[in-house]
């Protein structure tokens, strides 16, 4: 008699059991598809490409025309079945403050260098590495070209500059851009002029140096050494 007593209340235990492990399980079964999708949205957007500029600019006057070497890192920290590519690049040189009503360059891609160090003279030297051309960009595949761009008929000259290096990406996407200063003292531009009477005729500016970032004179501009 107490056995079916206790019966119908094992019964309705069970079914609360049953009951709560199918919802469990329908709840564990919504939370995997959803990260499921979650995952294949992930792996089927397009990677967030980020363009960072490096600390060194090379500068150099050739004859009557101007070159420009830089070497960004075109980088995406998201992980991505898609690749992007990168299939154009563009700089700017505008003079800007007492400079401003000089002549503007007309910067075009030329080539992609590499550089390489020489212990004999202590120098580092660049050596084309390709023609513009189109490249790819992917999470296991960051890339640092190093661009050299020229600009005919015309040369460095003292004053400040505003600048920027644009990258044009596929389709419609939004071309990567990011802007910079660049500060010629009249001891550079005599540096680039004279630089053509030797063999060393590119001259790097940095925009880290202690001396310049800790100034409120533009400390964020691209300046030479020697100022």
């Amino acid at each position: 008699m107490e056995d079916a007593a206790r019966r119908p209340a094992r019964v309705r235990r069970r079914r609360r059991f049953e009951a709560v492990h199918k919802w469990s399980a329908t709840a564990a079964a919504v939370v995997a598809l959803a990260f499921s999708v979650y995952n294949f949205a992930e792996l089927q957007r397009k990677p967030n490409v980020e363009l960072t500029l490096p600390h060194v600019l090379r500068l150099e006057n050739a004859g009557t025309a101007a070159q420009f070497y830089v070497q960004p890192t075109v980088s995406t920290r998201f992980k991505s079945e898609n690749v992007e590519v990168i299939r154009d690049a563009h700089l700017k040189l505008s003079p800007a403050g007492s400079t401003s009503s000089s002549k503007r360059p007309v910067f075009y891609w030329r080539e992609t260098v590499t550089w390489q160090y020489d212990p004999a003279t202590d120098t580092v030297n660049n050596h084309w590495s390709s023609d513009p051309a189109p490249f790819t960009v992917s999470q296991d595949k960051p890339q640092q070209p190093a661009f050299k761009f020229r600009a005919d008929n015309w040369t460095y000259q003292a004053g400040r500059y505003e600048g920027s290096l644009e990258l044009l990406r596929s389709a419609d996407h939004t071309p990567l851009t990011k802007k910079f200063c660049l500060i010629i003292s009249e001891a550079a531009a005599k540096e680039l002029r004279d630089a053509e009477k030797t063999n060393l005729t590119i001259k790097w500016f940095l925009n880290n140096q202690p001396k310049f970032t800790s100034s409120g004179n533009f400390p964020e501009c691209y300046r030479r050494d020697i100022d």
